[in-house]
């Protein structure tokens, strides 16, 4: 046969090119293209996914190939691969080809293509990276095993096996031989070591679960943790419920994991864990009003907002600079109002409507005693309107550079707890009865020192008369009379002061200024 006849025998070989691309910029969507013109583009939601569809995409081909046709010519040849261009750059020829007619696989090391084509065994060998999943050997049929191949090597596994035999055949003379590019083959490449599997690695609580741990299964726990949190935190709508079981899942895991491998901070950790699963699971109960009858809407809403209430009360208790309930509470209002950077507005109409007698004259207290701070007179301080507040300064509460103040909270926080204590001495009937300044403050700490039904203490075993004392500055043979004063005014039932303890019950109408104790907490406010 000559090389012309053997010209006209040939047909062009095929060629199939799947490409990922993304659908546009900070969009995780993707579009997946095939070169075959009957292949619709099709968008997927990730890369993940649309890997996984190109790889199948390309497989599907594959099956309906029926394996590379003898007669096929290189399908690279068009692209100037290197098998068909000598050195000086010029286009090789048929003489440039060697070996039987393969069907090569090759896959982007990004994963951003895939390719399959027809093309000589020469071509394949030349291409770094490819594997050959099947062979038209002119001496036998293809090789039944070629799907199974094929799908080994578009799934990322298994060592590339090249048929780099010579074409030759018995009987053929070295004419034809010659022709066929016989004697001009290379060797076959020694097959690549087989790929590894993916080792199992994940991340939580900013640590790399190493991928040798064992047991597998607290491995594959921590990792699908991890997966959960984000998963949570990429959610729209917050499962409080759901966060919690996560919670305790992971302190169990840490807990494991720490007894595995002896380190302290991952049983720091778990215990983090146990109480963050403790806060949400109490928050969520408040919320769903599983832990008060009826349920309750609270002016603070969260387990972090009522410890900052208390929080608030016990600096003010341990930092008021001058004597007396009167100045506690302005000391305290203005914490509030400066509590974030040290400084904040006040006009006149806000001290006038706070029940501290001389208002004029308190406030001058404190700017002698160097805990405030003001741009003028005390006097110009109460004539100032709501149009043109005054801005005052709490020395010890101005942050160092770099640091953050005394609380920690932030800004929506502090409106919060300065609204809740507002509203709670402002009460319309503490206000109708003119009640004095300790019985005020007596009531806020009641409110922030009391279960989640209500009663006085956690779990309702009552408040330390001391404690109580300490808080409203007053002694405390006087917490007798202002408890009886908070009951006549409907603020607190059922009460009682014996053996030091005052114990009682919010009442129904104050219990949105309730702040929850944790059961562990002591009643008597030691924690504070």
């Amino acid at each position: 046969m000559t090389q012309a006849q053997v010209e006209s025998e040939r047909v062009a070989g095929r060629l199939w090119t799947v490409r990922l691309d993304a659908v546009g910029r900070d969009v995780a969507a993707v579009k997946v293209d095939c070169s075959r013109p009957a292949c619709a583009p099709r968008q997927l939601p990730s890369a993940a996914e649309g890997r996984s569809f190109a790889a199948a995409h390309l497989m599907a081909h594959l099956r309906a190939t029926g394996g590379p046709r003898r007669e096929a010519t290189c399908a690279c040849r068009a692209e100037g691969c290197r098998a068909h261009t000598d050195e000086s750059g010029r286009g090789g020829v048929e003489r440039q080809c060697g070996g039987t007619t393969v069907l090569a696989v090759a896959i982007d090391p990004m994963r951003r293509w895939w390719r399959a084509w027809e093309c000589c065994a020469r071509c394949a060998a030349a291409h770094p990276g490819t594997r050959v999943v099947a062979s038209a050997d002119a001496a036998s049929p293809p090789p039944a095993g070629g799907a199974g191949q094929a799908r080994e090597v578009v799934g990322g596994v298994g060592a590339p096996h090249f048929s780099a035999a010579s074409p030759s055949a018995p009987g053929m003379d070295p004419a034809e031989r010659d022709a066929a590019g016989g004697g001009r083959v290379p060797a076959p490449r020694a097959p690549a070591p087989r790929a590894r599997r993916p080792r199992r690695q994940g991340r939580i609580a900013q640590r790399v679960v190493p991928h040798d741990l064992r047991p597998v299964g607290l491995r594959d726990e921590l990792i699908e943790l991890g997966d959960a949190f984000r998963r949570y935190q990429r959610a729209g709508e917050p499962d409080l419920a759901a966060l919690a079981d996560l919670h305790e899942r992971k302190a169990r895991a840490f807990v494991t994991w720490a007894d595995l491998t002896g380190d302290a901070s991952l049983r720091d950790e778990a215990q983090r864990a146990e109480q963050s699963a403790a806060t949400v699971r109490f928050q969520h109960a408040n919320r769903t009003g599983e832990n008060t009858a009826g349920g309750v809407e609270r002016v603070l809403t969260g387990a972090n907002q009522w410890q900052h209430a208390r929080g608030v009360l016990a600096h003010v208790r341990d930092h008021a600079p001058v004597p007396g309930p009167e100045a506690r509470l302005l000391v305290l209002l203005l914490t509030l109002r400066c509590a974030r950077t040290g400084s904040g507005n006040v006009t006149g109409q806000d001290v006038n409507g706070w029940p501290v007698g001389d208002a004029e004259e308190a406030l001058q207290e404190l700017v002698d005693a160097g805990w405030l701070r003001l741009p003028g007179t005390a006097a110009e301080v109460m004539g100032s309107a709501p149009e043109n507040p005054t801005q005052i300064v709490v020395p010890s509460l101005v942050p160092e550079e770099g640091m953050v103040g005394p609380f920690g909270f932030g800004k929506l926080v502090r409106t919060k707890l300065s609204g809740w204590a507002q509203k709670g001495v402002g009460d319309r009937k503490l206000r109708k009865k003119k009640m004095p300044a300790a019985v005020r403050l007596l009531a806020l700490a009641c409110a922030a020192h009391s279960s989640a039904d209500g009663r006085l203490g956690a779990s309702g075993r009552g408040l330390e008369v001391e404690a109580l004392a300490a808080l409203c500055a007053v002694d405390g043979d006087q917490i007798g009379s202002l408890v009886e004063q908070l009951e006549a005014v409907e603020w607190l039932a059922e009460v009682s002061v014996e053996g030091g303890i005052v114990t009682g019950t919010l009442c129904e109408r104050v219990l949105a200024f309730g702040c929850p104790l944790p059961e562990s907490e002591d009643g008597g406010m030691a924690d504070d």
